[in-house]
């Protein structure tokens, strides 16, 4: 049963991470890559053991994290929160 769960689990991340993924690419048409990254680093699974929901989780980070140019300030004015679940 467990197994069940947990596949379900992952249909449902992948899901958000989908949705997540297409609110994104809107932001960063609009030149709003802060924001765009933002938007990928809340509701990250950062607790599942599911490795494909975490390599999906990383390609949208990873692409809101290109479109900006000064990645350097852009970490000093994260808030905490957002830096903290960047790094894990």
């Amino acid at each position: 049963m467990a197994e069940i769960v947990e596949a379900d689990n992952y249909e449902g991340i992948i899901t958000r991470i989908e949705h997540k993924s297409r609110k994104i690419e809107s932001l960063l048409k609009q030149y709003k890559p802060v924001e765009a990254l933002k938007t990928a680093l809340e509701g990250s699974p950062p607790k599942t053991k599911d490795e494909r929901c975490k390599s999906a989780n990383w390609i949208v980070v990873h692409r809101a994290i290109m479109a900006i140019k000064d990645v350097d300030s852009l970490f000093s004015a994260l808030d905490p929160e957002y830096y903290d679940i960047l790094m894990k």
